[in-house]
C-alpha cells in the first residue's frame, strides 16, 4: 500500500510530505514514476513530495496517514532505513 503523511516539514520555502510503501520499494518507485515524482525526491526509504502534490497523490490512491503511522508501517514492513548516526 502507498502511504502519504500530511505536508508538515518546512524546507526550501514550502511544506513537504513523505510518500512511502509498506509493501516494497518497487511498488513505491512505480507509483512515483507514474505520477511524475522525480528521482531526486528519493530519501533512503521514502519520497519527499511538496504540499502541492498531496491532493493529487491521495486521489491517485495514496492512503493518508499520520507521520507516526507512516514510520510505524515502514518499521513493521522491514523497509525503514534510518539515517546513519553521526560520528563523534
Amino acid at each position: 500500500m502507498i502511504l502519504i503523511d500530511p505536508p508538515a516539514v518546512p524546507r526550501w520555502g514550502r511544506l513537504w510530505s513523505h510518500l512511502a510503501s509498506d509493501t516494497s520499494y518497487d511498488e513505491l518507485h512505480a507509483f512515483a514514476a507514474r505520477h511524475g515524482i522525480p528521482a531526486r525526491g528519493w530519501d533512503r526509504d521514502h519520497y519527499d513530495v511538496p504540499a502541492e502534490a498531496y491532493d493529487a497523490l491521495v486521489a491517485a490512491g495514496a492512503v493518508p496517514v499520520t507521520s507516526r503511522q507512516l514510520v510505524v508501517a515502514l518499521r513493521d514492513s522491514g523497509l525503514r532505513r534510518p539515517k546513519a548516526a553521526e560520528p563523534d
